[in-house]
């Protein structure tokens, strides 16, 4: 499968856009419905654990503050099925990875509405807007 061909097929077919910035990463500007938007990063590259080539999707949240109750976001990690919260340069961030050879279309596009409505849900919960 080619990344970004999936990539860009899979945002036409939910009537998003789709952006290209390497072979290796592209972006999903995925519709939510109501006038929301959420973009997911994929990218591939190797597991830092396994050193296997993988794919991750992320999405931003919102910037990190000491207001916002870590405890909830880590409660929350229990309801997901594949995406999971993380703190990435003071921002909180909605990620989930896959190794390639375990990836599917239809698996990674599971992901990647998991991924878009947690972090437009929780965008939306921590700041009461739609910025991401």
């Amino acid at each position: 499968m080619n990344f970004n061909e999936f990539m860009e097929s899979y945002a036409n077919e939910v009537g998003g856009q789709f952006q290209e910035y390497d072979t290796n990463k592209s972006v999903v500007i995925y519709p939510l419905g109501g006038n929301r938007y959420q973009a997911v990063l994929g990218t591939l590259k190797k597991s830092d654990i396994t050193n296997k080539p993988s794919i991750e999707f992320t999405s931003k949240v919102c910037e990190f503050n000491t207001s916002i109750n870590l405890e909830n976001l880590i409660r929350a990690n229990a309801t997901f099925c594949s995406a999971r919260f993380v703190l990435v340069d003071d921002f909180i961030r909605v990620e989930a990875a896959i190794l390639e050879e375990s990836a599917t279309e239809g698996v990674l596009k599971d992901i990647i509405e998991e991924v878009a409505t947690v972090a437009d849900a929780w965008e939306h919960k921590l700041t009461g807007q739609d910025v991401h």
